[in-house]
């Protein structure tokens, strides 16, 4: 299981989930507009949900219906692109 960085961090981009991730898979780029978590390297251990100022982290079993959406917006952040 891996959690989900959602709505309230957008625009914000406030960096202390990645700080403190014990796991360095906290990751965000210049154009994007809120911090990713990748899923394949989260630990589950939930640092960043105690430290997000806006509370926009949550386990992805728990995401909420209106921003399920983002699940899947995470795990595309760390997905590459096929050569075309």
């Amino acid at each position: 299981m891996a959690f989900v960085i959602t709505l309230p961090c957008v625009g914000v981009k406030d960096g202390a989930c990645a700080e403190v991730c014990p796991a360095d898979c906290i990751e965000t780029t210049d154009a994007a507009d809120q911090y990713f978590i990748d899923p394949e390297r989260c630990i589950d251990c939930d640092v960043c949900v105690t430290v997000c100022p806006v509370d926009a982290i949550y386990r992805e079993t728990e995401v909420p219906e209106e921003w399920e959406s983002f699940t899947a917006r995470n795990a595309a952040f760390f997905t590459p692109e096929e050569s075309q």
